[in-house]
């Protein structure tokens, strides 16, 4: 079978350094498949890598997308092809999913049920997952009641905390540069939304909390800003970050000297490491289980691109106003 698919060869801006090429896609191997891609989306984690932000740990060239959603249209050997062929998965921790056919194995793919559509199954990694895990297992907020600080709030990520807090039982403090999504993040369960172009972050936190501070707080931003939510909590509060929109990382000497607060790295590639066949599957199952509840939702696609204008979808994606973006194989 032969594709279309997007690559790399150095870093640099996502619309100046990104290939579109063509190839002929291997067999898979014992244990895998293959499959035709459907929908894949455009996150800001797909795009940080591409800028060099973790060259040290990356071989070039790359194809990036990490998440997505296709029908499985050749399996290897060891793979029951009745359980698999002509099924919807995400073809997980295998290949980039910016691509036309992506090979994965079949122990960590995850079939996608019948009622759960593409745009949203094409979102069910990433931002689910790390949500989940961190609010579970990194700051253990279940059922505490404690306060939750979230920048970067009108993000999807965002979105997705403030449907956990009502989940999970806890309270968000949803923090954002503009009162764009203020209503939405209200009515998905945010108890305050504070928009920091029109007044203070600490001064307004304070205000909330009494001048107690937040229980913890969740980072996706970096650089200075990372360092104003860290000074947000109280004594010992619990601090994470799990990304880099802003481009720059947190100054850990800065933020140690500054805040008293216990902080944490979060990278989900670390947790993936870690976790079973089991563990992995059981995670989706608790995701797929909130979107049938309707405790959980996702935004529908802005717009979509075949992977052929990838560097017009890329310039969509990076708008600034929060569309959803994604790359078709059609």
């Amino acid at each position: 079978m032969e594709g279309t698919y997007i690559t790399y060869y150095t870093y640099g801006n996502p619309r100046d350094v990104l290939k579109i090429e063509c190839r002929r896609s291997e067999r898979p191997g014992p244990g895998e498949l293959v499959v035709r891609m459907t929908l894949a989306p455009i996150n800001p984690s797909d795009l940080i890598p591409v800028r060099g932000a973790y060259a040290h740990r990356m071989t070039l060239p790359l194809i990036p997308g990490y998440e997505g959603v296709g029908t499985v249209v050749e399996v290897g050997p060891g793979v029951a092809a009745s359980e698999w062929l002509g099924k919807r998965v995400l073809p997980l921790r295998g290949e980039g999913t910016w691509q036309e056919y992506v090979k994965a194995p079949a122990a960590w793919a995850v079939p996608v049920p019948d009622a759960v559509e593409d745009y949203t199954a094409a979102q069910l990694y990433i931002n689910p997952v790390t949500a989940w895990l961190t609010c579970t297992e990194v700051l253990a907020l279940r059922g505490t009641g404690g306060t939750l600080l979230v920048n970067a709030c009108g993000s999807a990520i965002g979105r997705l905390y403030t449907q956990l807090s009502q989940v999970l039982g806890f309270r968000l403090i949803a923090v954002t540069r503009s009162s764009r999504h203020t209503a939405e993040l209200l009515r998905l369960g945010a108890e305050h939304v504070i928009d920091t172009s029109r007044c203070s972050l600490h001064a307004s936190v304070m205000e909330i909390t009494k001048g107690r501070g937040a229980d913890a707080a969740v980072d996706s931003v970096g650089g200075s800003a990372g360092l104003e939510l860290a000074s947000c909590l109280k004594p010992e509060g619990s601090y994470v970050t799990i990304g880099l929109l802003s481009g720059e990382p947190i100054n850990w000497a800065d933020l140690m000297r500054t805040s008293k607060v216990s902080a944490k790295l979060f990278h989900l590639r670390h947790w993936n490491k870690e976790a079973t066949t089991q563990a992995w599957q059981d995670i989706f199952h608790q995701i797929i289980g909130l979107l049938g509840s309707g405790s959980m939702t996702f935004r529908k696609p802005a717009a979509s691109y075949p992977l052929s204008a990838v560097h017009e979808a890329v310039s969509a994606a990076e708008s600034g106003k929060g569309a959803k973006i994604f790359l078709t194989s059609g």
